[in-house]
């Protein structure tokens, strides 16, 4: 009678595969990483499933003000602007909540969902102020773990946060998605620029890059005079400036630009967050 069982590698559910790689009881993240690198090579996981792993092992070992948005480039409302007024900014921004504003950036008092205004859009209602719409606000410190946050967000349903920093002044806003983002990479909406464009603007002052956007075109988006002879895109004018092959959340400035690094993998740099005016560097 022939034998038509599997071969007992194919019987293996992949967790029990998995289980067999790490027998030797890893001690530490580096243990840990060179797992998750094996089971990909056996073919356990594949190259997404370990990138996803190794970027929540990277959100335990992450604080806030690692990924947070700056508060110079948070968009806000004034508490006592017409909502009509507020309204293009809305629009051209595109977010779907913004910190409310009353005496200043360091008076945040709410949160105002875009999609608290889709009612609005009706005929023959009355247009409400900006303080009667908005949501309660949720702040945190700088130093909060992010796999923290995390749970906290889950927990609590909110999707946004306002960040304090030691002396209770505004330091920034962290959001779910930049959180998700750490650990799954870059999401992208409909709202998104098309994949093939190489510079996308966030906001007036930050641009998300690809990092095989050439020099000459870098140059001549931003008006700079970045030298091409040596490389001919700004992935490696970066790279270069590193010294090395950067890791992701690394920045460094060249000129009046900050260059932080949003996807990288032990290979290759392919996508840059670039901030005008920034001064501070870390390499």
């Amino acid at each position: 009678m022939n034998d038509e069982r599997a071969p007992e590698s194919e019987e293996r559910s992949w967790l029990d595969r998995l289980t067999h790689f790490i027998s030797g009881e890893p001690q530490n993240r580096s243990d840990l990483e060179a797992v998750l690198s094996l089971a990909e090579e056996h073919e356990i996981i594949d190259e997404d499933a370990r990138k996803i792993m190794e970027g929540a092992l990277s959100v335990s070992d992450m604080q806030v003000r690692d990924i947070m948005i700056p508060r110079a480039q948070m968009v806000v409302i004034d508490s006592d602007q017409p909502l009509q007024e507020a309204l293009p900014k809305i629009l051209q921004s595109g977010h779907s909540r913004y910190p409310v504003i009353g005496e200043g950036i360091d008076d945040v008092i709410g949160i105002l969902l875009a999609k608290d205004l889709l009612p609005l859009i009706q005929a023959d209602r009355d247009v409400p102020s900006i303080s009667s719409l908005m949501r309660p606000v949720t702040a945190v410190p700088e130093s909060k773990r992010l796999n923290v946050l995390l749970r906290e967000f889950r927990q609590n349903r909110n999707h946004m946060a306002i960040v304090i920093d030691e002396y209770g002044g505004i330091a920034g806003l962290i959001t779910i998605e930049d959180v998700l983002e750490e650990i799954v990479g870059e999401i992208e909406d409909e709202t998104d620029v098309d994949e093939g464009q190489l510079i996308r603007p966030i906001n007036d002052n930050s641009f998300l890059i690809e990092a095989l956007t050439p020099i000459e075109d870098f140059n001549e988006y931003f008006g700079t005079g970045f030298s091409d002879e040596e490389f001919d895109t700004i992935g490696g004018l970066v790279i270069n400036a590193f010294g090395q092959l950067p890791t992701r959340n690394q920045t460094i400035r060249l000129d009046q630009f900050e260059f932080k690094v949003i996807h990288a993998d032990e290979r290759r740099l392919t996508r840059l967050r670039v901030t005008r005016g920034t001064t501070e560097s870390t390499v």
